[in-house]
């Protein structure tokens, strides 16, 4: 395996590229979209393209390329991808629909019965649409091959 020229380790410089690509198109979507710069958007879970799985499928991508699709590395990587796609597609939007569902919860009762908030709201966009991982998908293939 060649050297990489960050970590020292091309396959997990070709992650690396992948996720800040992911996290920076995101700040530059919301820019687009909403008028005005967000740099909490770095920091960010959901919304279009999926970070996780831009890195899990670059990792996968760049495996396949230097260690071969039949290896038993590509074979490791290829599973983690598909698991964490399912996850950010599955329980992670579930988890964000039952956010929502909480906080509409918690502000009726505090706004019926005035009670003081103990916690802020419970974070929503927490998952991906499947489009978004899709997005992140693509980004992580382009990646691996225009990096390897």
């Amino acid at each position: 395996m060649e050297k990489g020229f960050i970590f020292g380790n091309k396959i997990l410089d070709i992650v690396v590229v992948s996720l800040l690509t992911a996290q920076t198109l995101k700040v530059i979507f919301y820019f687009f979209k909403e008028k005005k710069l967000n740099f909490r958007k770095y920091l960010d879970t959901g919304s279009m393209p999926s970070s996780h799985t831009a890195s899990v499928i670059s990792l996968a991508t760049a495996v396949g390329i230097s260690e071969g699709v039949g290896s038993v590395f590509f074979a490791i990587s290829a599973v983690f991808a598909i698991i964490v796609m399912y996850d950010a597609t599955g329980v992670r939007q579930a988890v964000g629909k039952q956010a929502a569902v909480l906080n509409k919860i918690i502000e009726s009762i505090h706004n019926r019965e005035k009670l003081t908030l103990l916690e802020g709201r419970l974070k929503e966009l927490i998952g991906h649409t499947p489009l978004e991982v899709l997005g992140g998908a693509v980004l992580g293939i382009v990646i691996a091959f225009l990096m390897s």
